[in-house]
């Protein structure tokens, strides 16, 4: 059923304290609310119990707390496991959760990644990726981008410390939404993960990535090249012929040099296109830039 009410996990403390005064209560409640929400982690605002009851029931004729529900769980043999949401409208996203590989930190290592979706589908067509069979839906809203986190940890009962936003869709192009998913994730009133373990995955939208250069969070940043060469990358990537590897590239510096951070290249091996010798070299060459 299509829950029309809004979702209380797209606001904001500003925002909540906005609807608070309009009922004349303390803004306080605010911290309160998001309380239960981030740290206590409710299903029901019946349950906000320092609340009076009054307000409880205008929080629930209001808003709506959660709005994603699991289709379906898969796991794999090295625990990776993957996550099928339906949401309030009956579209479709996937979450996938990867543990840290025992080869690389080690037997007691308690890294767990989440890819999180930022768009019903994706409108960039890349050859390799699923994501852009059906075209591209609509932008998902921040609190659908914040919940995943909170679902995945509800079903799996492990904490998540590093979210990458390489789900379905692009995330540099539901831009304002992404950003408020950023803030809330690593708010102290929010979910309360660093910027420094935020990664954006994006096909290369290169005047994003200047704007994403110039926020203040340290988010970090990896792009998904599979071509070292305009005419390879523009096969597999059709956003390569709107903006080119030299122009992704002085964006990449850019944000290298705003950020003082390394960026990381994903690079897929696909037999007898991007495997040879001459892409492995024109690889290192355009690495070298940054």
């Amino acid at each position: 059923m299509n829950d029309s009410r809004p979702a209380i996990l797209d606001l904001s403390p500003a925002d909540l304290e906005s609807w608070l005064q309009e009922r004349q209560q303390p803004s306080y409640r605010a911290d309160q609310i998001f309380e239960w929400i981030y740290r206590k982690r409710v299903t029901d605002f019946a349950r906000m119990l320092n609340l009076p009851e009054t307000l409880r029931g205008e929080l629930e004729s209001n808003f709506r707390l959660f709005g994603l529900r699991k289709v379906r769980q898969t796991g794999s043999e090295d625990s990776t496991r993957k996550f099928l949401f339906s949401l309030v409208d009956g579209n479709l996203i996937e979450t996938v959760l990867i543990p840290a590989s025992p080869d690389l930190y080690g037997s007691a290592a308690d890294r767990k990644t989440l890819c999180v979706s930022t768009q019903v589908g994706c409108a960039y067509g890349c050859k390799f990726c699923a994501s852009g069979l059906d075209g591209w839906t609509r932008n998902l809203r921040s609190g659908e981008i914040v919940e995943q986190i909170i679902q995945v940890e509800s079903e799996t009962g492990e904490k998540v410390n590093n979210i990458v936003f390489m789900g379905m869709g692009e995330p540099l192009a539901n831009f304002e939404q992404l950003l408020r998913a950023v803030k809330t994730i690593n708010a102290d009133w929010g979910i309360g993960i660093g910027a420094r373990h935020m990664t954006v995955s994006t096909s290369g939208l290169a005047p994003r990535i200047r704007e994403l250069a110039d926020q203040p969070l340290q988010i970090r940043l990896a792009i998904s090249l599979h071509g070292a060469t305009d005419e390879i990358r523009g096969q597999i990537m059709p956003v390569n012929r709107k903006y080119p590897l030299a122009e992704l590239m002085d964006a990449c510096a850019y944000y290298s040099s705003r950020k003082k951070q390394r960026i990381t290249f994903e690079f897929i091996l696909i037999n007898g296109i991007n495997d040879g010798l001459d892409q492995a070299e024109k690889l290192a060459r355009l690495a070298r830039r940054i």
